[in-house]
């Protein structure tokens, strides 16, 4: 027998098990279960973010759990169960890849993105932004904006383009800030916006990016308080000027490191 399908059905027993027999279990519904979902789900994030793949296994693991478990309580209340869960994401994938299934032709990623998006309208969605997560933090949510819209061609046509309506938004922001107006956060809203497009015509996934500069960031300032440690010094207790000197310091440790 497939191995995949022993490990599969080894879960669903336990799940069977731990929902009859344990306390904890036994209490947790869809609503209890959503937060603690979203942070293994940011838990995933950060084990891909840090290359840490022995710990990704395991986060992996701990959303097919999740995943289980919902499919446990849909079973429950008569709602769904994990055979009609994984049997409509199969109709779906099939619905969707008719250059795999059917005899629609698509031999590169954007035709098989556009098709998808086309299908989805004939599915009976009414906007092709329908499906976005209101939920979706804001960096993501403007991407899988732009991703969507590009599906039936609202896209500028080159990465020069769109890197002058950076510059035109930057300019839009910095006459509101001279201007001390109240219009300042929309602009800068539309500047985030426009460098999110830019990033996808790089080819570079802005939220990557920015968890990247994050987790360099903490390392160097976390390197510069170690440095002040070391040295006997109260990091609260230093100028802009000496904080800078550290700064550099541990910007060269980081650059020797990696």
């Amino acid at each position: 027998m497939d191995s995949r399908l022993i490990a599969f059905s080894r879960l669903l027993n336990i799940m069977d098990e731990l929902r009859e027999r344990c306390p904890w279990d036994q209490k947790q519904t869809f609503e209890t279960l959503r937060n603690l979902t979203i942070e293994e789900t940011y838990e995933m994030a950060d084990a891909i973010t840090d290359k840490d793949y022995s710990s990704l296994e395991g986060e992996l693991g701990d959303l097919f759990l999740h995943l289980v478990f919902y499919s446990k309580i849909g079973s429950e209340q008569g709602l769904f169960d994990v055979s009609s869960v994984l049997n409509k994401i199969c109709d779906k994938l099939i619905y969707r890849h008719p250059h795999i299934y059917s005899n629609v032709e698509a031999n590169d990623e954007e035709t098989v993105k556009a098709n998808w998006e086309k299908l989805k309208l004939k599915e009976g969605k009414k906007s092709v932004l329908e499906g976005v997560p209101n939920s979706l933090p804001a960096l993501v949510k403007a991407t899988r904006i732009q991703e969507k819209v590009k599906g039936v061609g609202f896209e500028f046509e080159k990465a020069d383009d769109v890197w002058l309506k950076v510059q035109e938004e930057i300019a839009e922001l910095k006459t509101e800030v001279d201007a001390n107006s109240n219009q300042i956060e929309a602009e800068f809203g539309d500047v985030l916006f426009s460098l999110v497009n830019y990033a996808r015509f790089l080819n570079i996934s802005p939220e990557n990016a920015l968890a990247l500069t994050n987790q360099k960031f903490i390392k160097r300032f976390q390197n510069m308080e170690h440095l002040l440690e070391n040295d006997g010094l109260l990091i609260q207790n230093q100028t802009l000027a000496q904080l800078d000197t550290y700064w550099e310091r541990a910007k060269k440790n980081s650059s020797k490191t990696n």
